[in-house]
């Protein structure tokens, strides 16, 4: 998923991790080049769904927009953690 704001410098990829991480998600949280920060969150969906929700409600003024894309598990990703 493909969040847009103000989603740089405002600590959203250590919250989104940490709240990913209540929910025994895995995956990852990167800052993208151009402004956005991309996310791949993998569990159930209703999971998924409480943790973008939480998300939403701690930095609802900063995002913009969220562009939701699903994809294959990745099985390779055994926590959730931020990349660079």
């Amino acid at each position: 998923m493909m969040f847009r704001g103000r989603v740089q410098g405002v600590g959203f990829r250590y919250t989104t991790c940490r709240i990913a991480g209540k929910y025994g998600l895995t995956g990852f949280v990167r800052n993208c080049p151009d402004g956005t920060v991309l996310a791949l969150m993998q569990g159930t969906e209703n999971k998924i769904d409480l943790c973008i929700a939480e998300i939403k409600d701690h930095f609802g003024r900063y995002v913009r927009d969220i562009t939701l894309t699903e994809a294959p598990v990745n099985p390779r990703y055994t926590d959730f953690q931020i990349t660079y």
